[in-house]
């Protein structure tokens, strides 16, 4: 091939999954007939002192050295203080939530993580702290990461998780591969729709995506400035279009919140404003996305797998879908 012909072939790709345009794709509903697949995931994140990554609310003008004590206690508010007050509201409206935990918060403050698992909330890896992120480390150091934390958990609960965020979505070129040798079924890190995705892995095993949300996330709304009437109207908006385009076939709309952000008194009140337009619509399923990845696995995996290759074969494009 000369160079020409490299410089305007077709760009590197992942290899996980073949493009699928969602109207061409087999219709289906959600459990009951509902329309949208709603969860929750509320991260649950510990940070370390004086060092390492963390989200910032206080300008680096500010704060400009470590230790950044006012941002490193914004966030730990969310785990003193904030995190009971959403678990409150869910309470209030009995709703089931995807709790996404940091490792480190079963040495640091175990009693929230308990809290969750007690209300029955299914219990997704997200790493050991939001501190470090993974996506530069050499391949042992990251199976070894993604093992501690499942064994952890596992030694917590006497269940192991079944899905994984990455903290700060960071993945290297290996991960999915790597979390379904490490024994995880599902993935959130790759939000590039809006229905489960079954993801190619080089066992040549079933694995799945299932959308969680980088836009409709309370992190970066509010570290981008807009306010909590802001961030209501965004999610309502995404709401209605999903849930009218799920009449069509079955859409999944994630929920994506921190306690130190949606717990802080001034914006509870806007998390419990979307939460009610949420539940005034009867035809949604309120799950986890673990629950979502179970059904899809059982029931529409294989129909998507054998739909996506037909497609791909009568447009020339040669592969089909993960098996």
């Amino acid at each position: 091939m000369n160079a020409t012909a490299r410089r305007f072939g077709p760009p590197k790709g992942h290899g996980r999954f073949d493009y699928s345009a969602i109207g061409e794709r087999m219709r289906f509903q959600w459990p009951g007939g509902a329309k949208l697949a709603f969860y929750i995931g509320c991260n649950l994140e510990h940070f370390a002192f004086g060092e390492g990554l963390g989200a910032a609310l206080v300008p680096s003008s500010w704060a400009s050295e470590q230790p950044d004590v006012p941002n490193y206690t914004w966030r730990e508010y969310g785990n003193r203080v904030g995190v009971w007050r959403c678990l409150d509201l869910f309470d209030d409206l009995s709703l089931p939530v995807g709790a996404l935990v940091n490792a480190a918060m079963y040495d640091h403050c175990p009693q929230v993580v308990m809290a969750f698992a007690e209300r029955g909330d299914e219990l997704i890896a997200h790493g050991h702290t939001n501190a470090e992120r993974q996506g530069g480390w050499p391949p042992d150091e990251e199976r070894a990461l993604l093992a501690h934390c499942r064994e952890r958990m596992r030694q917590a609960h006497g269940r192991a998780p079944q899905g994984w965020l990455s903290p700060w979505i960071s993945e290297s070129a290996l991960t999915p591969d790597l979390l379904h040798e490490t024994g995880y079924r599902y993935t959130l890190n790759w939000s590039h729709d809006d229905q489960p995705v079954p993801m190619r892995v080089r066992s040549g095993a079933r694995f799945v995506s299932v959308p969680y949300s980088t836009e409709l996330n309370d992190v970066p709304v509010f570290l981008n400035h807009f306010t909590g009437a802001d961030f209501v109207a965004m999610a309502k908006a995404q709401f209605d279009v999903l849930y009218r385009e799920g009449a069509d076939s079955g859409r999944v709309m994630c929920l994506a919140i921190h306690p130190y952000l949606m717990g802080t008194p001034q914006r509870a009140r806007h998390l419990e404003q979307i939460l009610d337009h949420v539940n005034a619509h009867d035809q949604v399923w309120h799950t986890t996305a673990g629950e979502i990845a179970e059904h899809f696995l059982a029931y529409h995996y294989d129909d998507f797998v054998d739909h996506a290759a037909a497609l791909a074969a009568s447009a020339g494009a040669g592969r089909g879908g993960a098996r």
